[in-house]
């Protein structure tokens, strides 16, 4: 028998970085996010009989992360010490066996995942997400959606003392276009989108998605903010005011098919993003973004916390084949995808 599961990535399309503690604690964050057909996978496959409590002389547990080629093996343990190797992956199996079996497991787990770690697509939690998803399935936990999306945020965040936000757990989760909502005390309130077809199909042909070939460390970035939160610094906060709206902005140019308004929202954004931390841009990404701008782009935004992986433009009509000519000689890459509607999927084989 083997254990399967998947969860999508995502595109923040507004409000990114007010899913963030402390400024979510104390002002309330929204943001705006649709998930796309690039994947985390995970798969299961038990070693010994049910796979709780074999013999302890086994070679018991093997994680192999192939995208990235790492492999970490060990004996049967109820919790893997963390040392730099794959400790994702390890923190889930750590909170499944003290929070729900209570006993060490035996199994080899493989993930894979779409697009580089740091490519501002969600890809470390939506990975988490996968992973919890696989175990559920496999030992028949009783996890809801928000239970699931919340336990992963707290590997990240409280287990493995990892900065960032809580959209990323839900998006991978829920799937498809949501408006969330966060509070203090953890507090998410996911609201799915009934977007019309004809309104996704539109968004989806004018949307660029194009990775620039760096990768970044996020949690960088994000530490920050939430210093020039701590710091009440005006200038960050209020950009963080002007997201939120932003968010708000988006969700009625897209439930009401306002698709000429989009390119112009995501400027907006972008030009307040910049502003919650000095490290969100550099001159390579600005020079890219006016040049994108100049040859037909409305607006566009990178599509995590900043300093490089994926940026993303609107370019209505045909504007896109400008676009994509005019970007060529910076060397990056465009990366075809589809919006979806499902998220956190899981099966046996």
């Amino acid at each position: 028998m083997m254990i399967h599961s998947k969860a999508p990535l995502r595109l923040g399309l507004a409000g990114g970085g007010t899913d963030v503690s402390p400024y979510s604690d104390t002002y309330g964050g929204a943001i705006l996010n649709a998930t796309v057909s690039m994947y985390a996978y995970a798969l299961i496959e038990p070693l010994c009989g049910n796979g709780i409590s074999p013999d302890e002389n086994s070679e018991s547990i093997i994680l192999n992360s192939i995208d990235r080629e790492e492999r970490y093996c060990c004996g049967l343990n109820h919790f893997i010490e963390y040392d730099g190797n794959l400790d994702l992956i390890k923190a889930v199996y750590n909170r499944i066996v003290k929070d729900f079996v209570k006993k060490p497991l035996s199994f080899k787990l493989s993930t894979y995942v779409d697009a580089p770690a740091g490519s501002g697509l969600g890809t470390s939690s939506t990975l988490v997400v996968a992973v919890i998803g696989a175990f559920a399935e496999w030992l028949k936990l009783p996890l809801g959606e928000y239970d699931i999306a919340h336990l992963a945020y707290e590997i990240e965040r409280v287990d493995l003392r990892m900065a960032g936000g809580k959209q990323d757990q839900y998006s991978a989760t829920f799937g498809g276009f949501n408006f969330m909502e966060f509070y203090d005390d953890d507090k998410v309130i996911v609201n799915p989108l009934r977007i019309k077809k004809e309104y996704i199909n539109e968004l989806q042909f004018n949307i660029l998605l194009y990775y620039i070939g760096t990768s970044r460390l996020s949690s960088n970035i994000i530490e920050a903010q939430v210093k020039n939160v701590i710091n009440k610094d005006e200038k960050s906060i209020e950009a963080m005011h002007k997201l939120k709206e932003q968010a708000v902005m988006m969700k009625e140019a897209l439930l009401k098919g306002k698709l000429d308004d989009i390119g112009e929202i995501l400027n907006f954004g972008w030009k307040y993003k910049k502003r919650m931390a000095g490290c969100i841009s550099n001159p390579v990404i600005d020079e890219i973004y006016e040049t994108a701008l100049k040859n037909g782009a409305t607006g566009g935004k990178i599509t995590g916390a900043g300093g490089g992986g994926f940026m993303m433009f609107y370019c209505p009509g045909n504007a896109r084949y400008g676009v994509i000519k005019s970007l060529q000689k910076f060397g990056g890459e465009f990366r075809r995808y589809q919006f979806t509607d499902l998220g956190l999927e899981t099966w046996r084989s």
